[in-house]
């Protein structure tokens, strides 16, 4: 099986299959996908990609992005069949290219998804509940897959009980495409000065400080998720039993 689908126009989309669970099962392959923005399938010279992504047998799709983002650089094709849900996670905006580079950029970072774990609960709430009930494969992403798409990722693959070495090193996968998100910034902002040198950046050490925040305030993720979110603790068993492949029994010879 595949971790990294290779679009072109698309620099983060991966598979969350193939992570170990702690009873020993397995995140199912093909059922659940984290990308950056699908807006880049639509448009002239795109073809490829979308012929691609219509070989995944996406059924649905969650845009983590603003309105506001949508408005200015698109949404997925709108003739496709997936069902689209927009859901904002993010409440309080923030430039990333304007970072103060003297700041710590990691505990920065760390401020700034904790802002979204307590804004965004309804819509985090929506999220977990679509991706348990969903039929067929289902995506979602933001602008870069970095950031919204990364804490969403977290967790899921944390009510899964996959290890936190395995999340972290899932979040930090997006460094493999931080060169070419960066010359997507610069292909759109002509003549703009690009302050912060982590723009793009996911070193793992962002999501470590992200779980030491919600264990620390809450208790634990499923914690946070069951309390703060307000996530029916049906609805983590819906998402065990849709998105984790059961051990297989050890039968003695």
């Amino acid at each position: 099986m595949r971790r990294h689908i290779p679009f072109e126009r698309l620099h983060n989309f991966r598979d969350l299959g193939g992570y170990r669970t702690a009873d020993g099962g397995t995140v199912r392959w093909e059922t659940l996908y984290r990308s950056d923005s699908l807006a880049k399938l639509a448009g002239p010279g795109a073809e490829a990609d979308l012929k691609l992504f219509r070989e995944l047998d996406v059924a649905t799709v969650i845009d983590l992005r603003y309105p506001w983002e949508i408005a200015a650089k698109g949404r997925h094709p709108e003739g496709e069949p997936q069902a689209w849900h927009n859901l904002s996670i993010e409440h309080r905006p923030y430039d990333q290219a304007e970072i103060d580079p003297a700041l710590d950029p990691w505990r920065y970072l760390a401020d700034r998804f904790a802002e979204v774990a307590l804004d965004g609960a309804a819509e985090l709430r929506e999220a977990l509940e679509l991706i348990a009930a969903a039929e067929g494969p289902l995506v979602f992403h933001c602008a870069s897959g970095k950031d919204r798409t990364g804490l969403l990722a977290a967790l899921v693959l944390a009510l899964l009980d996959v290890s936190d070495e395995q999340i972290l090193a899932d979040f930090a996968l997006t460094e493999l495409a931080t060169e070419r998100l960066v010359a997507d910034w610069r292909a759109a902002h002509p003549g703009r000065e690009l302050r912060w040198p982590g723009y793009g950046r996911a070193p793992e050490e962002i999501m470590r400080l992200v779980l030491a925040d919600l264990r620390a305030e809450y208790g634990s993720v499923h914690g946070y998720v069951t309390g703060h979110v307000g996530l029916d603790p049906a609805v983590v068993a819906a998402l065990r039993t849709r998105l984790v492949e059961p051990a297989r029994p050890c039968h003695p010879a």
